[in-house]
């Protein structure tokens, strides 16, 4: 093995292991908070219908409960408002413990006035996300759960309409794939809650049913259809922790104009301010919180259920998602607010800057501001406060009488609730009709906060800065300077809109004592090449098996090739580290995009009714069912270049993976060799010169016969994998087989007298092509040339061996070399390994498909 070539490949893999860290581990520790039960939690099944319990025995319906709750709700006697949880790929009934309980200590503190009936869903865990086979079902038996549900509140005066869903990862997918199904009542679902759901496209493309299911969901809601627009869907993403679901995929794949239907990141949901991962979104309890507050202000007092509004519905969303105004949740009030009190509690403020830090002492205070004087030179009018607990401190004066507002409206409603304070921003255009405003410090309780309020020019207080390139390294630093001291400040990001790139940003504040103390800060953009890593391997790693399957195959025609040239395989090793030749692969395909350009050419490609080409999935994955075929363009040209660092990075894969593979082979071997001591070689009698046999672990052709439909059958009923791992535990003893020969091979040549070893050799001809003209008891006579061709023909496994099937096992190098498809075989590998670059980026079931070619190919070869 070449030093350059296992220095390249080290360097490789250190990329790749810097990217897996900053993917894994490049974020902020877990915030959350945790959720606890104060009492024990109870799950009590819900009877479903014979026939519905007969179709679907894995699954389950069960009620949440805990104490005296449990309890009264033993008969299921329900009288809350339904809410059902679905867990998500290999997800447990049992994870809607957090927001059961939390439901529970909320209905207590307003002395169960309206409570929640908080239902979930056991689907067995099963592994939806990696097979959609499971998807409909799931679906189908929700169905029947809902209508279950529905049931238990027959005997109620106004019983409830519909089913609150909240549905974690691939659960909010089935929850709007209900809504696909033709005998669903759209009616019977108002609001679905999705956590971390990839709403936009599978995470890995596995199966065709996965996709064919997307698809049917998909067409469904973005077709326009009327009795979907009243249906109310928030789709909630973890953030940058969530490694698994990317915060991309989480948002809803619906026209702009549905009102109805938003998408956030929990780090943007006021009073969570953090991020989770792909399980903490489900007990983060401030998450929670937010959640069961929207679900009790969505409740009618009148009829104690969820509301029918679906206004109604998306001002509480927005309420406690997405912009609070600190204050309760109402209808705003437009009367005028009248003020009293002494005039010494007025205060007029001239400055262009206002800081006040609240005495110990209960007092009233306000502070005045005359926009007269501010209109021309100004465009907004920005405060923040710590600590201050009144939900009205911003007013617009309408009346004034001397040095004090006697009437005034409230502004406070576009208070904005940040991690550190509360701040809101008013455009000074928009009061036309507002002569002054009135900022309301009074602390009567005795609290202190502090009060910061500045005037301000949008246009003066906005800088841009270019960001540096993405191949800087760091090396290069982008800086501007705020000399102002003001509090609100907008940097724009020049030529930042690709998802690659990353960076890293410092803020220093400095102060220089010229004329007064001069306040200023310091912005310094660099990129961060490892997070630039994280960010290729979060939007691209789904391509990484692609290409390591490309090298596993280039290096499988290097093989290939050797053996057409001198007879005998390369040593995998070799093989690998020649295998990387990115040209022979990204300029085909390059090609076919700058074809595919062309009308003409897409006409024939089209009528040849060849698939769209797939792309690297840096946003969404394009299905040619829903929408049209978007041919590649120019301004996707920077992506080849990062099909070349990927192309890299699953060459580095397949070279060390292939190096501990071989390695774990060598331990395995070792550890069976007592296992088969004596079949290794024998003696004979009338030579006693030591022979082996070169067929160790083979089958015999009926064995063969017997075991392909048998493996073939058992994969149609268990999915493939059953057979598949069958069949690769054969051609793993088979290998092994080889290995222990080989080692036992080199044991005997090191004890076997030189002379005779050589004059075995030097009779026997050609040491390649006739090493069988001397045989004892049919097994070739033992030699170095014996030995070489074990090698040969392990060398020769060990790439199928990754993809075994039955119809290789017998298959060796003397075989290979005589076929009359050898050749062709590879030639055919290059072709194939473009296609499946062009092909399978977006649909990794596909590559399944491509392999089942070659190892055909050398099926064929072995007996042809």
């Amino acid at each position: 093995m070449k030093i350059a070539t296992v220095a390249f490949y080290g360097c490789a893999l250190g990329l790749l292991a810097m990217g897996l860290r900053e993917l894994l581990l490049g974020f902020e520790e877990n915030r959350c908070s945790m959720t606890y039960m104060f009492e024990y939690p109870e799950y009590r099944r819900v009877p479903l219908p014979r026939r519905v319990a007969q179709q679907y025995p894995g699954y389950g319906l069960y009620l949440y409960g805990e104490g005296l709750y449990a309890q009264e709700t033993r008969g299921l006697k329900l009288s809350g408002a339904p809410v059902l949880f679905l867990p998500g790929n290999a997800g447990s009934y049992k994870q809607a413990r957090s927001l059961g309980s939390v439901a529970l200590r909320k209905a207590e503190d307003i002395d169960n006035k309206f409570h929640l009936n908080v239902f979930t869903v056991d689907f067995n865990e099963e592994l939806v996300a990696l097979y959609g086979g499971s998807l409909r079902r799931q679906t189908h038996f929700l169905h029947e759960c809902i209508k279950a549900i529905l049931r238990l509140y027959k005997n109620q005066v106004q019983p409830p309409q519909s089913v609150v869903v909240v549905g974690h990862s691939m659960g909010g997918i089935v929850a709007r794939a209900l809504f696909a199904l033709p005998r669903f009542n759209p009616q019977l679902v108002s609001l679905i809650l999705t956590q971390a759901s990839p709403h936009h496209a599978p995470v890995l493309t596995l199966d065709a049913q996965l996709l064919d299911f997307y698809s049917t969901v998909r067409r469904r809601w973005c077709s326009g259809a009327d009795d979907l627009l009243n249906v109310t869907v928030l789709s909630v993403g973890g953030g940058h922790r969530d490694y698994q679901v990317r915060s991309g995929l989480t948002a809803l794949p619906c026209h702009s104009g549905d009102s109805n239907k938003l998408s956030l990141v929990a780090t943007a949901v006021p009073r969570t301010w953090v991020s989770t991962d792909h399980l903490s979104i489900v007990w983060c309890k401030e998450l929670v919180l937010a959640t069961v507050r929207a679900f009790f202000d969505l409740i009618d007092p009148s009829t104690r259920q969820f509301t029918d509004d679906p206004v109604q519905r998306m001002d509480v969303l927005r309420h406690h998602f997405i912009r609070h105004p600190v204050r309760l949740l109402g209808v705003q009030e437009d009367t005028p607010i009248t003020f009293s009190g002494s005039v010494e509690a007025w205060t007029e403020v001239n400055t262009l800057r206002l800081a006040y830090n609240s005495p110990k002492e209960p007092q009233v205070k306000y502070f005045l501001f005359a926009l007269s004087s501010r209109r021309k030179a100004y465009s907004h009018f920005h405060c923040r406060s710590s600590n201050l607990e009144m939900t009205s401190w911003l007013y617009g004066c309408t009346q004034m009488d001397g040095s004090m507002c006697l009437q005034a409206v409230d502004l406070s409603w576009g208070t904005e609730l940040l991690p550190a304070y509360k701040a809101v921003t008013v455009k000074l255009s928009d009061l036309s009709s507002i002569s002054h405003l009135v900022i309301g410090a009074s602390n009567l309780n005795g609290k202190q906060f502090s009060i910061e309020c500045e005037w301000l020019s949008q246009e003066a207080r906005t800088v841009s800065i270019p960001v540096p390139h993405v191949l800087s390294f760091g090396f290069t630093v982008s800086d501007v300077t705020l000399s102002s001291s003001g509090l609100f400040h907008t940097i724009e990001l020049q030529h930042f809109h690709q998802v690659y790139q990353a960076l890293r940003i410092t803020i220093v504040g400095q102060c220089k004592a010229a004329k007064g103390f001069l306040h200023y800060s310091q912005v310094l953009v660099r990129t961060s090449f490892p997070k630039v890593l994280g960010q290729v391997l979060r939007f691209c790693g789904s391509t990484l098996p692609v290409y390591t399957t490309v090298a596993l195959l280039l290096a499988l025609e290097k093989q290939l090739q050797a053996l057409i040239r001198t007879g005998r395989p390369l040593e995998i090793s070799e093989a690998m580290g020649g295998a990387l030749l990115p040209i022979k692969v990204e300029i085909p395909v390059y090609l076919l995009h700058l074809l595919l350009r062309q009308s003409w050419f897409q006409v024939g490609w089209m009528t040849l009714w060849l698939p769209a080409v797939d792309g690297l999935p840096l946003s969404s994955l394009d299905d040619g069912d829903l929408e049209p075929v978007e041919w590649p363009t120019s301004a996707q040209d920077w992506t080849r270049l990062l099909s070349l660092v990927l192309c890299v990075l699953g060459a580095a894969v397949a070279f060390w993976g292939s190096a501990l593979f071989q390695l774990s082979l060598r331990l395995l071997s070792l550890l069976l060799a007592p296992l088969h001591r004596q079949d290794h070689a024998v003696i004979s009698a009338s030579s006693a010169v030591p022979c082996v046999s070169r067929d160790s672990g083979a089958l015999h052709p009926r064995i063969q016969l017997l075991l392909i439909p048998s493996l073939g059958l058992l994969g149609w009923n268990t999915c493939g994998a059953l057979a598949l791992t069958a069949s690769f535990l054969l051609y793993l003893y088979r290998v092994l087989r080889l290995q222990m020969s080989k080692r036992t091979l080199k044991n005997i040549l090191n004890l076997t007298p030189p002379q005779q070893s050589r004059g075995k050799e030097n009779g026997s001809g050609d040491a390649v092509g006739q090493s069988h003209s001397e045989e004892c008891n049919g097994t070739p006579m033992l030699s170095e040339s014996a030995l070489q061709e074990v090698t040969d023909d392990l060398q020769l496994h060990l790439i199928p061996l990754l993809t075994s099937t039955v119809l290789l096992i017998n298959c060796n190098t003397l075989i290979l070399r005589r076929s009359k498809l050898l050749i062709l075989t590879s030639k055919f590998l290059l072709p194939l390994c473009i296609s499946m670059v062009t092909f399978s980026m977006l649909h990794l079931y596909r590559v399944t498909y491509f392999l089942f070619v070659p190892l055909a190919l050398l099926a064929l070869a072995c007996h042809l």
